[in-house]
């Protein structure tokens, strides 16, 4: 089958949607599909697998920032792109972003098959993505397969298009996390995502503040960048002195991250409908201290995986890595546990459902483009 997947992400910037799409494709490759990738970026890909079709700026919208890559220029990229691949489906992600999938959407010339990620609590921007979603209702009806990666995507967009709707979740490299070698010395807390208010790493900050006095022989690694980073400067001199700022890192890099940490700690203060993160301490074997919010404890089961705190209480975060890091069969359980339901969520599993929703699309039939 021939598959262009489009992503609204930044090609060139790691995490997120773009590594479920990067991970996806490359599976369906191997599979025996022909694929091509739809998205903005900085700059040309080395991939022929990727074209990029414009430049994305970002917005503040649902506790983080959106990209938006819409206009003339982008439009005619994206359908001179569809067309001369000739595929078979279009495999849009998160088509109601003003960005490529929705442009692709009002091109679709084939079957559509859509992926949507998001999840909103009651705000102004959950007003905003309602009103948009019943303004492009005629569009979504091109959609013949919606796929959400948790029920509360699911829930987000089955009341706002009229989408048939299947939960598919993301998936993980399970081989590449779990092949990374333990590193024994000092202890490590390790927090890996975007450093926005949303995320939780304001949280995380001041959680370690209150266990670095207890526990003199742990650190804390940072994986990621954003606005939320002078959140470490808060922190007496000598604790910031233990934290180490990582950046961004290439995606071969970011196992053995995992590799070194003892508690991975996801304190998001809620708007998650997953949690990538989370799948990849769990194929790391990486005991878990996560939000109790729904998009995380669909991941994550308290005292299985991971111990559950409530949202923005960095005294529960602190009391709950306190707790595994001092009692060692409890750590070894919950990685364990980890490494079982990380299984779950292979991408050789997930890949197979996918195609069986783009088989779904295909069968219900090709139409022209929308006048």
């Amino acid at each position: 089958m021939r598959i262009v997947q489009v992503c609204p992400y930044s090609w060139d910037v790691p995490g997120g949607v773009h590594e479920h799409v990067r991970s996806l494709a490359g599976q369906l490759r191997a599979n025996g599909h022909e694929v091509l990738v739809v998205a903005p970026g900085n700059g040309a890909s080395p991939d022929p697998g990727v074209r990029i079709v414009g430049r994305p700026f970002a917005v503040p919208f649902n506790g983080s920032r959106a990209p938006i890559c819409f206009g003339t220029f982008e439009a005619l990229a994206v359908r001179d792109s569809i067309d001369a691949f000739v595929p078979d489906v279009l495999h849009l992600h998160e088509p109601l972003s003003p960005s490529v999938g929705l442009l692709a959407l009002i091109f679709a010339r084939v079957p559509v098959v859509a992926t949507f990620h998001a999840s909103y609590d009651d705000s102004l921007d959950a007003r905003l993505y309602t009103w948009e979603a019943r303004l492009m209702r005629g569009l979504m009806k091109r959609v013949k397969v919606g796929i959400a990666v948790s029920e509360s995507a699911a829930r987000c967009i089955r009341d706002r298009a009229p989408v048939p709707i299947r939960l598919i979740p993301n998936g993980v490299d399970v081989q590449r996390f779990a092949a990374v070698r333990r590193v024994n010395g000092r202890r490590m807390l390790l927090f890996v995502n975007r450093l926005e208010e949303r995320k939780g790493f304001a949280v995380a900050v001041r959680a370690f503040g209150e266990l670095a006095p207890r526990f003199d022989d742990v650190d804390l690694a940072v994986l990621g960048d954003g606005p939320e980073r002078v959140a470490v400067e808060t922190l007496a001199p000598d604790v910031r002195a233990r934290v180490t700022m990582l950046g961004h890192l290439g995606m071969d890099e970011v196992p053995a991250q995992y590799g070194r940490a003892d508690v991975f700690l996801a304190p998001a203060t809620g708007r998650e409908s997953f949690g990538v993160v989370l799948l990849e301490a769990m194929a790391a074997g990486v005991p878990i201290v996560a939000s109790a919010i729904e998009g995380y404890s669909a991941v994550v089961r308290h005292e299985v995986e991971g111990l559950l705190t409530p949202p923005s209480d960095s005294a529960a975060v602190a009391s709950a890595v306190a707790r595994i890091l001092e009692d060692p069969s409890l750590a070894q359980r919950l990685g364990e546990a980890g490494r079982r339901r990380a299984q779950q969520y292979a991408w050789a599993t997930v890949t197979r459902d996918i195609e069986q929703a783009y088989d779904e699309a295909v069968a219900a039939g090709r139409y022209g483009r929308a006048s």
